[in-house]
């Protein structure tokens, strides 16, 4: 395995993915396992977006101050609330086609403060 002078990996098949974080097996990484709790302003925003998924609309869920598995979690409830599926992508909750009056009904009811932001 070589290394660059600041401790950079160049280049290196014998241990497979490394995280580009703390330079460790992914399997091994202690960066991404916990999953700290991302910086909001208390408000949860409802998008709807459609780039990059040829027409097809998403309702984008942001701001929500959960991390790990508790963002699975709810994930999962809010999906099965909709009948649709999803995915959760950089703390950013994805629920397929435009669900946000429901979403928005729901995260109400969970206690969340909720704004329609976009179009």
């Amino acid at each position: 395995m070589k290394k660059q002078k600041n401790g950079g990996l160049v280049y290196s098949t014998e241990h497979g993915r490394m995280c580009p974080h703390c330079q460790r097996q992914m399997a091994q990484c202690r960066c991404r396992k916990g999953g700290a709790i991302p910086l909001s302003d208390g408000v949860v925003r409802l998008m709807r977006e459609t780039k990059g998924r040829k027409g097809k609309g998403v309702t984008l869920i942001s701001g929500l101050p959960l991390a790990g598995k508790e963002l699975k979690k709810l994930a999962k409830s809010l999906k099965q609330k909709c009948g649709c599926g999803g995915s959760i992508k950089n703390g950013v909750v994805e629920i397929q086609g435009d669900q946000r009056e429901v979403l928005e009904q729901e995260l109400l009811s969970l206690g969340y403060k909720v704004k329609r932001a976009g179009s």
